[in-house]
């Protein structure tokens, strides 16, 4: 297996497969990381980061790559009961849980022949997620435990006045909210991701946090359906600039925690988001033993390449070209 030095590429291939969930893409590493040691997959995010994150520029910014996607390195889980550790990332950083990305994950490895039907357990840095796999490149996610963290939150924000929304948990922190007057399809994008990042600049420049200070990174935008079986349709921005062009699978998870708080939508009951581009998740919940929601994500993936990122010597821009987008 190829290393990398802490301070160069030092690499000449990386195996890869990309997907995409709902249109969402993912980049799976499968080959040539570095050892991030025999921790917890929390753990060896930290090393990752700390060390080697030239890693992650190599992989998904340009040239290579762009700044929608979302990588995900395979590593040794920490979990016995987990078949791979999995760490999320993107053109800014690091993410605690990915849904559509574990989705991706998944169909990389039955693309792959390393699972067939049944389900997978995988680790990520805020716990071990079940994906099973349907048929007709369908899969399920069964995320972290989700839950609605405050109701009501009010923050003034340029150019739209004040607005009030909800903070919840899916596996990252998201501030759930409508604005009145913005069309939640692809045409409207860039003033939907306007919109957006003065929303997140207002919740960081009030002090508002999800718990323990965790810090808000993604706002979902909520607004009617549009197609005839659906039940809501998002506009998610994420760390970075980007929007998902899935509904997003945390962002979905949220909003589902956010209705079962209102009492909106019983346990096992079907809730179908969908996303900005018209592409949508099935999703539904219930409570474990400890009283905690568990939501249940469904969506399609579909692999659509599979190669190698190549490192040349003397290349100046082996560890990536700064991202396009900047945070919003």
């Amino acid at each position: 297996m190829l290393k990398l030095a802490p301070r160069s590429i030092g690499m000449n291939a990386m195996r890869y497969v990309d997907s995409h969930t709902e249109g969402e893409p993912t980049r799976v590493l499968l080959d040539g990381g570095p050892d991030l040691g025999e921790g917890t997959v929390a753990e060896k995010l930290l090393v990752l980061r700390n060390e080697y994150d030239h890693l992650r520029r190599f992989a998904i910014l340009e040239p290579r790559g762009f700044s929608a996607i979302v990588g995900a390195l395979l590593c040794r889980p920490s979990d016995p009961s987990c078949q791979a550790g999995v760490i999320f990332f993107n053109n800014t950083g690091y993410l605690g849980m990915c849904g559509h990305g574990a989705i991706g994950v998944a169909a990389t490895l039955a693309y792959l022949g390393r699972i067939e039907t049944g389900t997978c357990r995988l680790e990520t840095p805020v716990g071990p997620v079940d994906v099973e796999v349907l048929e007709g490149s369908s899969f399920a996610v069964t995320n972290v435990p989700s839950y609605r963290y405050r109701t009501g939150v009010e923050v003034d924000v340029a150019g739209l006045r004040r607005v009030s929304g909800d903070i919840a948990w899916g596996g990252n922190w998201f501030f759930l909210t409508t604005v009145p007057g913005l069309t939640l399809t692809s045409e409207h994008i860039p003033q939907l991701t306007a919109a957006a990042g003065a929303i997140r600049h207002a919740l960081e420049a009030a002090g508002i946090t999800g718990s323990n200070g965790g810090e808000i990174d993604h706002i979902e935008l909520i607004g009617p359906a549009v197609n005839s079986d659906g039940n809501a349709r998002n506009f998610v921005l994420c760390p970075g600039g980007e929007y998902d062009r899935s509904p997003c699978g945390t962002g979905t998870s949220a909003k589902v925690a956010c209705l079962a708080a209102d009492e909106k939508l019983q346990p096992g009951q079907i809730w179908v988001q969908e996303s900005v581009i018209g592409s949508s998740f099935r999703a539904s919940y219930r409570w474990d033993e400890s009283g905690q929601l568990i939501p249940t994500i469904q969506g399609r993936a579909f692999v659509c390449a599979d190669g190698h990122l190549v490192s040349q010597v003397g290349d100046p821009l082996a560890a990536g070209m700064p991202s396009n987008r900047i945070a919003q």
